[in-house]
């Protein structure tokens, strides 16, 4: 960051003298005869570290440093002045308006010290107000990150919701056809075997699901199932002397599912009351 050091005084001999102190110092020195002239330079400069003289006609010191902190709040202001100023320039130190006041003769050594001291004070503002910054739109990005991850979860909650809802209903039509259903997994498990499917192969079938369709389902039903269908449909004699036309289905040509399904129709029913 450079480092613009701004000095206030009438005199120009007091400018120059304080110009070859601070000179090696590497600043960007500017330089002003007078409290409205240096307020016009604050106006088009980033200025760091101020120094004014009090004792200057129209406007003193401590009132252009005043009105420097009101316009330019993060500027390090120092002023300097002889000891028949004090008065004036402590009230000014308690208002806060001036950081340091040099004494009139100074000390080159301790010009340069003050100086440098204000400039790390400024350069710890710029710092902290440039955290504070990223600090808060950090904070923003988050809130608004966290704002769209409530939303995604209120909506997927819904998704989930929904699904559930329609995963129950169909569960519950499935259940309550009169035509009977039995999905079989990849691996030979039962995992569907709704009421119908139940009813009509009779009470000895009770119980279907979690067990092995080659250990549970008829000989001549699970011989259809294991050659995977023969034809569109077939009829086929129940052990519970239920005559059912059955079909098979493999799931996964129609879906990313897997596994199969048998539909297990009643002949007495009309659209399947005869038997070819």
């Amino acid at each position: 960051m450079e480092r613009t050091l701004l000095l206030v005084d009438d005199e120009e001999n007091i400018l120059a003298a304080l110009t070859r102190v601070l000179r090696k110092e590497g600043y960007t020195i500017l330089k002003a005869e007078s409290g409205d002239q240096a307020l016009v330079i604050l106006s088009q400069c980033q200025v760091g570290v101020i120094i004014s003289d009090q004792r200057m006609p129209g406007m003193t010191g401590t009132e252009f440093l005043t009105k420097a902190k009101c316009l330019y709040p993060d500027t390090v202001r120092i002023v300097l002045s002889g000891y028949t100023d004090l008065s004036s320039v402590t009230e000014a130190i308690n208002q806060g308006a001036i950081y340091k006041y040099i004494t009139k003769p100074w000390n080159d050594e301790l010009v340069r010290a003050d100086v440098r001291e204000g400039f790390d004070r400024y350069e710890m503002k710029m710092e902290n107000r440039r955290l504070v910054t990223e600090v808060k739109e950090a904070n923003d990005i988050l809130s608004s990150i966290n704002k769209s991850l409530s939303l995604e979860a209120i909506k997927k909650t819904d998704e989930a919701r929904l699904s559930l809802q329609v995963l129950r209903m169909s569960q519950a039509v499935l259940e309550e056809m009169p035509i009977g259903l039995l999905g079989i997994d990849p691996h030979g498990l039962v995992v569907v075997a709704n009421k119908a499917a139940h009813r009509l192969l009779g009470n000895e079938y009770a119980g279907l699901v979690g067990i092995q369709a080659n250990d549970v389902l008829p000989h001549d039903l699970c011989k259809f199932y294991e050659e995977e269908g023969m034809g569109e449909w077939v009829i086929i004699n129940l052990p519970s002397n239920e005559r059912v036309s059955v079909r098979y289905l493999n799931l996964h040509s129609l879906s990313p599912s897997q596994g199969a399904m048998l539909f297990l129709i009643p002949l007495t029913h009309s659209e399947f009351n005869k038997e070819s």
